[in-house]
């Protein structure tokens, strides 16, 4: 695969996960008001019920623990319209009003990539990457520095892995580009079953050995490591060749300037704080890139 179509991908949560993200695509929105923030005591926040590591209906997940830290600094409290982060996420939260008010259901998605087609987006407040994930089961994977010591082992070993990947992620290249490709066990970017996440399913397969190792979105990676205390996670440094890092950012509606600028500001305010609560999750965190002039 060529660089210009890493170029082209517009990253996809979520990662498996990343790549779930990008099968919202639904038409663009009308612009909409900018929710009344002065009045009401309320941060509306739209979030995928089971889709830790980012959040859950217990939250537990770091968007719920981000949206907690917003809330109480603007002095509100958090209520959720939870919805699975999947086709029709955005459809059926942000643009989606109450039957009775006619007042938008939530104002706020706590993580789409930057540049996200689908809302406005805000300042970025985290860049990960893709990373390597393995278990105590290969005691010669104990001394992978990066991600690329894997194409280092024998042919004859690594020849017989099995490597979890996602469908439309920049792993499946990378396997492609090193000649691996039929070693992958291909997972689909979404199943039937939503409460099945590219968590549960690389931690089910990894755990059984039905795959020796897996290529994930990075804070994917972070929630199998702390779920599983001798497995580790090797980041992928960001490439030329291939697209591995990505920028997440806040979603709303499009046309709502001054909610913008109240988050860019509290984003910009807040990143040590943010990063305390991702580096809690484990998520292998890379450097935000400078903000454009102007931006």
């Amino acid at each position: 695969m060529t660089g210009k179509r890493h170029s082209n991908l517009t990253t996809g949560v979520a990662a498996g996960a990343l790549a779930v993200m990008l099968s919202w695509l639904e038409p663009a929105a009308a612009q909409a008001p900018p929710p009344d923030e002065q009045a009401d005591p309320v941060l509306h926040v739209c979030a995928d019920p089971s889709g830790l590591p980012q959040s859950n209906d217990r939250g537990e997940g770091y968007e719920n623990k981000i949206a907690e830290a917003l809330a109480r600094d603007f002095g509100k409290k958090v209520q959720y319209t939870f919805f699975p982060q999947r086709m029709g996420f955005v459809r059926n939260t942000l643009r989606a009003r109450d039957e009775t008010t006619l007042k938008f259901k939530c104002d706020l998605i706590i993580g789409v990539p930057t540049g996200y087609d689908l809302t406005a987006t805000t300042r970025p407040y985290m860049r990960s990457t893709f990373a390597l994930v393995f278990t105590e089961k290969h005691p010669e994977f104990k001394a992978f520095k990066v991600p690329e010591d894997l194409l280092a082992l024998p042919p004859q070993k690594l020849q017989k892995l099995r490597i979890g990947i996602f469908g439309h992620s920049p792993a499946a290249d990378w396997l492609l580009a090193n000649n691996l490709i039929e070693r992958a066990e291909m997972y689909a970017p979404q199943s039937g079953d939503p409460k099945e996440t590219a968590n549960t399913i690389v931690a089910r397969d990894l755990g059984t050995g039905k795959i020796d190792v897996a290529v994930v979105w990075g804070p994917i990676a972070g929630q199998l490591t702390r779920d599983h205390a001798s497995w580790t996670a090797v980041a992928f440094k960001p490439d030329t060749k291939f697209k591995f890092d990505y920028e997440m950012a806040m979603g709303l509606r499009q046309g709502e300037k001054a909610w913008k600028d109240a988050l860019d500001q509290w984003i910009g305010s807040h990143h040590e704080q943010i990063n305390q609560i991702l580096i809690g999750y484990q998520i292998p965190l890379l450097e935000l890139t400078a903000p454009k002039p102007g931006a």
